[in-house]
């Protein structure tokens, strides 16, 4: 009876696992440029004298769906959405580098250019900082260009080049706060191909319909495993009877 209660109880996590990362992909419907979470429950077996017979399930996110969001115009300047399969480079307040494609950038007080995260903008050489009062403008190679508002004639002054990394050939992990990394600490080299479009905005990529569906059927999931441990209860009790009457 056991073995049936343990089988069971695996499953009964594996499914709040799911039920975790689906609620995670339904929060971050609105959140620009968030990749869905993938998650799968493989079957895993114990091995060893008298455990072979117990099997297990085991769940747990496999990774993010990279597909591009929904690019939509903003009428934002400092909003940006990347082309093809590139990804935006970010410092970590540790000095880490991160990637994403969350593109509404804004500038802080101090002249740092920051995505939504809040996390800096990498350039070619570092954190990409913008000089006080001017007015932003990017290429669509990524690079940005800063004007004075009061030398309409004046040419723009290049500030910068955002890095825009390839992910091409390279592992890269999803973490718990929806960015991507290089497993290890690595870095993604630059793509010098890659374009952006400005004023336009990568929407998330979650499917609403489709993960309301995949909530509804983990939640199934761990009712009918639970049932199945209250049925194992049953049958263990009325064992229990039968052998008494001897």
């Amino acid at each position: 009876m056991d073995r049936l209660i343990y089988t069971a109880f695996t499953a009964m996590d594996a499914a709040m696992n799911q039920q975790r990362a689906v609620a995670n992909n339904l929060a971050n419907v609105s959140t620009p440029g968030f990749k869905a979470e993938e998650f799968a429950i493989t079957p895993a077996t114990l091995k060893g004298d008298g455990h072979e017979v117990r099997a297990m399930a085991q769940g747990a996110v496999r990774g993010a769906n990279m597909d591009a969001g929904r690019v939509s115009p903003t009428g934002r300047s400092m909003d940006i959405a990347v082309r093809g399969e590139a990804l935006i480079a970010l410092q970590t307040p540790d000095g880490g580098e991160v990637y994403s494609r969350r593109g509404d950038l804004r500038v802080t007080d101090t002249g740092v250019l920051q995505n939504g995260d809040g996390l800096s903008v990498m350039g070619e050489g570092g954190p990409i900082t913008i000089p006080a009062g001017g007015r932003i403008s990017f290429g669509g190679d990524g690079r940005i260009f800063v004007s004075d508002p009061n030398a309409a004639d004046a040419p723009a002054q290049e500030v910068g080049r955002i890095k825009l990394a390839s992910p091409q050939g390279s592992a890269i992990v999803k973490g718990l706060d929806n960015l991507l990394r290089v497993p290890g600490g690595g870095v993604l080299p630059g793509d010098p191909t890659a374009q952006i479009d400005s004023g336009m905005l990568e929407s998330s990529n979650v499917d609403t319909a489709q993960t309301l569906v995949q909530m509804i059927e983990a939640q199934r999931s761990y009712e009918q495993r639970a049932k199945i441990i209250s049925k194992a209860s049953e049958l263990d009790t009325a064992g229990a009877r039968l052998m008494s009457l001897k």
